[in-house]
């Protein structure tokens, strides 16, 4: 598991929001996570709930270098990736746990993020430990199915560390995808940070008008398609190389980063599951406007796909979730998490609750940003169904919980 370098031949009316544009246009606490003390300086200090799979996870920074396609933000002579990649470790003794952010990352994302009124300076964002260790030895007692995680617009790779950490310990090799100039900022080798160009890029399509905004929104979604089958390619490079057995490979994310799982699903039938945490389909700067369909809302697909929306947003409300269930002949399923807001779906769902609990917000702030689903309850019902949707079509395990409404999870509602 070392880290190579590889080659291959946003302002929303609603409190959840779906979409690319309408995240754009936002620029300009349970037991397990309470707060841990401040340093000196006064900065917070934050915690993330620790995993529930039988394994120890693992992790390792991965540099990844495109030299067959160009950077298709700067033109570069070659489009360059960092992950983190998570696995099911044989022993984690004597290795520490992982930060959530390297200092430069968390240093980007303290500057740019989505969550309008977040106090600048006040969060030590580089201070968070993840629950995975760095450089242990992979389990290689049984092939371990492989998925791939793409973020939201803005938001580092990192911000899906509880899904991610929780996948791996379920017995998943995880590749979290980071989109440099559409991330807020990545590190790559050698202290190199890239920042995201988007709000200058949003910017000037505004300017140019609606067809602009339209061809950036398409853009990104590309970008980050190719992106991610790029990585599949990697994978399948480890499976021939003996590095990993081969083992079926599935891919989701939250809002941009689940519309790029689902149409790498749709382009790619090297992907076997995709899974969707509230995210669009169209190239619209509206969760319920009509148009600009992507071709996987338009054509659907014949494999397996996951939708799981915060209130409001389902199938009979997003057009461009009709389409894709309209047209789908393969397994699928729409849950609505009750309570929950777009950012719910990553780790701000434990970790803005208690930044809002130290610092002086205004109250409505963590509604708007997570909703009012309580962050235990958020995160145990996500884990549960991911796990569950790619157990099923991964791994040919089923526990029966996608079948229908559970006593156990009286906030998930099958649409």
């Amino acid at each position: 598991m070392d880290e190579h370098t590889s080659t291959a031949p946003f302002r929303p009316a609603r409190r959840s929001v779906l979409t690319m544009g309408a995240a754009l246009l936002a620029l300009g606490a349970t037991p397990a996570t309470a707060v841990a003390r401040t340093r000196a300086s006064g900065r917070v200090r934050l915690r993330l709930p620790a995993p529930t799979g039988p394994y120890a996870v693992g992790t390792t920074r991965l540099h990844l270098v495109d030299k067959a396609r160009r950077d298709p933000w700067t033109g570069g002579a070659a489009r360059e990736l960092m992950l983190d990649v998570r696995y099911p470790a044989r022993t984690v003794a004597g290795h520490p746990r992982a930060a959530q952010m390297t200092a430069r990352e968390a240093a980007g994302f303290d500057r740019l993020n989505n969550f309008a009124g977040l106090p600048t300076g006040r969060v030590d964002w580089a201070a968070t430990r993840t629950f995975a260790h760095r450089s242990v030895p992979l389990d290689r007692d049984a092939p371990h199915p492989v998925v791939l995680y793409s973020p939201g617009v803005l938001d580092p790779r990192t911000l899906g560390t509880t899904l991610t950490d929780e996948l791996a310990s379920q017995g998943y090799i995880v590749l979290a995808v980071d989109h440099p100039y559409d991330v807020s900022a990545v590190e790559l080798p050698g202290g190199r940070v890239l920042t995201s160009r988007l709000p200058e890029e949003f910017a000037a399509a505004q300017k140019a008008g609606p067809d602009a905004v339209t061809a950036l929104l398409e853009k990104t979604t590309a970008v980050r398609v190719a992106d991610l089958r790029f990585v599949v390619d990697t994978v399948e490079l480890a499976f021939e190389a003996g590095r990993w057995r081969p083992a079926p490979i599935g891919a989701f994310g939250q809002s941009a980063g689940g519309f790029a799982s689902v149409q790498a699903l749709h382009d790619d039938r090297r992907l076997a599951a995709a899974g969707n945490l509230d995210g669009v389909l169209a190239y619209v700067g509206d969760d319920h406007e009509e148009g600009h369909l992507s071709t996987v809302a338009a054509e659907g697909t014949d494999r397996p796909v996951l939708l799981m929306g915060s209130p409001g947003n389902d199938r009979t409300t997003v057009p461009s979730w009709r389409e894709l269930w309209r047209h789908s002949t393969g397994w699928r399923r729409d849950l609505t998490l009750e309570g929950a807001g777009h950012a719910t779906f990553t780790d701000a769902a434990t970790l803005l609750p208690q930044v809002a609990a130290r610092l002086p917000l205004d109250p409505g702030k963590p509604a708007d940003w997570v909703g009012t689903i309580p962050a235990g309850r958020a995160v145990t019902a996500q884990r549960a169904y991911v796990t569950a949707f790619f157990d099923r079509h991964l791994r040919g395990r089923d526990r029966g919980l996608l079948d229908g409404p559970s006593a156990r999870f009286p906030e998930v509602d099958f649409v």
